[in-house]
């Protein structure tokens, strides 16, 4: 079925090489017009030419281009899938987490939550409005997949900044269960479906259940899951925050230590501060491994080279093509976990939010899985982080340096709004990116 996918960000050598190889193994998408749209044009030439190296191996199955102009890429196009960064991803990561921490803060981490979670928000969100604003304008019938952190806030921003935009984010930290699952029970993956609610990097399991016979496999999980997570401890998965979640809140948490710990104010009690260093480092080391392959394979071709198997071997996990196929065959297929404006999905969070939820996809996109209320001590948590994302995108919106700071002080890792201000300004000196904060 011939699309125009545009993938913008797609210089960067983990996306855009993750998602074509997605795109080069459906047979739904075949003849296809495939945009590679980005600003840096040295990276985007590399991935292009690339790419165009792999379509040759399959007798150019997709027409492939490449574009620095956004209304070019998205003149006409069926689906949009961006995966954007702001400025130097590692370098800012180190500082959104280094700097809070020097003012006082206990966070943990500081990509998605937090008050590191915050200034990342600050600075990548006006350029996603930016897009997406110019998707509803340019081909306002596409559909738009959005992977960029911090996820729910992105989303959050995107939902409040256009009127009738149709999209989804996705996020593949589902992944833990996806790998976890399997060996705890027993069964193959697709045997089971797994119900997770919440927000994203802050979700919890609300259920499970054996698709050919509806067996509820909930109680079965929470008898062996304490033993078995503990024996396959992992620092930077499942470890002492997510076993002190589950042992106090009864629910257990899918996204990781990592990841949780952000909105918790007690995060840092349960976690050790060398981990977190030293994932961000571990993300650092995996980024740099997968850009010097890519450069290899870079400069194989230039030498005329290329290996006849290519490159694009392995699929990337990741949910956009699946829910392109979905939406193309109206299939009304069941996607785990899915980032979408709440709308009745989860009664007892603020209905003017992005929750985590699985999805039902069919022609008319992406719909949650109605789950009613979730348990009150879940709520309580989401709601405070649900207010931190409130007052991040009503600031960004508002180009507010007060809303902005009141963002920062009432996280439950600030607490203060003489270390807000300490922040804050700190980054503001540094990085031009939060001048639109007045």
């Amino acid at each position: 079925m011939e699309k125009k996918i545009v993938l913008v960000g797609a210089g960067s050598t983990s996306f855009g090489p993750s998602m074509f190889t997605d795109i080069y193994h459906s047979s739904e998408l075949e003849g296809s017009t495939i945009v590679l749209h980005d600003i840096d044009i040295d990276k985007l030439k590399m991935i292009y030419e690339l790419l165009e190296a792999e379509n040759e191996l399959i007798n150019n199955k997709f027409k492939l281009e490449y574009t620095t102009s956004r209304s070019k890429a998205f003149k006409d196009a069926n689906f949009i899938i961006s995966s954007i960064e702001i400025g130097d991803r590692m370098k800012l990561w180190r500082e959104d987490y280094d700097i809070p921490r020097k003012h006082g803060s206990t966070q943990i981490l500081g990509e998605c939550g937090g008050p590191g979670g915050t200034m990342h928000a600050f600075r990548i969100i006006p350029d996603i409005i930016d897009i997406v604003k110019d998707a509803e304008k340019i081909c306002p019938d596409a559909f738009f997949i959005s992977f960029s952190n911090p996820m729910a806030r992105v989303c959050l921003a995107i939902k409040r900044a256009t009127q009738d935009l149709k999209f989804v984010g996705l996020c593949h930290q589902i992944g833990l269960l996806y790998l976890y699952l399997p060996q705890l029970f027993g069964k193959k993956l697709p045997e089971m479906k797994i119900k997770p609610y919440g927000l994203n990097h802050f979700g919890f399991l609300m259920g499970l259940e054996e698709i050919e016979t509806g067996k509820d496999l909930m109680p079965e999980f929470n008898l062996k899951a304490r033993d078995y997570f503990k024996e396959h401890e992992n620092r930077f998965d499942f470890s002492t925050l997510s076993f002190e979640v589950y042992k106090r809140f009864g629910w257990f948490p899918y996204v990781g230590d990592t990841h949780l710990g952000e909105y918790l104010q007690f995060g840092e009690e349960f976690t050790n501060t060398q981990d977190m260093i030293d994932w961000i480092d571990h993300t650092e080391k995996g980024g740099q491994g997968i850009y010097d392959r890519l450069l290899r394979y870079y400069k194989r071709l230039k030498k005329g080279k290329y290996p006849r198997k290519g490159m694009l071997r392995y699929l990337s996990l990741e949910g956009a093509i699946p829910i392109i196929e979905g939406i193309l065959k109206d299939d009304n297929r069941y996607e785990t976990a899915v980032n979408i404006p709440n709308d009745g999905i989860i009664d007892n969070l603020p209905q003017d939010l992005v929750v985590e939820c699985p999805g039902i996809v069919n022609r008319e996109g992406v719909h949650g899985v109605k789950w009613g209320n979730l348990p009150k001590n879940i709520a309580t948590i989401l709601r405070i982080e649900a207010t931190v994302q409130d007052l991040c995108v009503d600031a960004i919106l508002n180009k507010s340096k007060e809303q902005a700071i009141t963002a920062l002080a009432v996280d439950p890792n600030v607490g203060s709004f003489e270390m807000a201000d300490k922040i804050f300004n700190e980054m503001k000196e540094k990085y031009s990116y939060y001048n639109y904060l007045k």
